[in-house]
């Protein structure tokens, strides 16, 4: 089989605090917000990698068993013209503060009753923000 060098694996999280708020974070030299995340390294399990980067960009220490799958998703990538970005996304409790560390140069909340007004990665403007929106609408507050 051969391996498709145009398109990017990552796992990634709809991390959302008690006001059904989604964190999205600007990478540095980026100019979109995206959810939180990153690459699957070779070997790895996108729950594993997801964990990992949670712990690596905002310093939170993910519970994934309490992780819910919510499926995967493709997108033209947003920092790589030319590839798609293919993500495993996931929902996890929020625990602890998240803080702004390696890459990440900003972090927002976008609130569920507002349109975004940010500039948003494809995957969040055809994917995650429908998701989210449908997610938040289920959840008891």
């Amino acid at each position: 089989m051969i391996e498709d060098t145009r398109r990017i694996r990552i796992a990634a999280a709809l991390l959302t605090d008690g006001r059904q708020r989604l964190l999205l974070v600007r990478k540095r030299g980026a100019t979109w917000f995206m959810l939180p995340g990153g690459k699957i390294e070779p070997g790895e399990g996108p729950l594993e990698a997801l964990v990992r980067e949670l712990q690596e960009e905002l310093g939170l220490d993910a519970r994934p068993g309490a992780s819910r799958y919510c499926g995967q998703f493709a997108a033209p990538a947003a920092n790589e013209p030319g590839f798609m970005v293919e993500a495993e996304l996931f929902t996890l409790p929020l625990d602890g503060e998240p803080k702004p560390a390696a890459e990440i140069a900003e972090m927002t909340w976008l609130d569920p009753g507002t349109v975004p007004t940010l500039p948003l990665a494809p995957l969040m403007r055809e994917h995650v923000v429908p998701l989210w929106r449908t997610l938040a609408t289920e959840t008891p507050r």
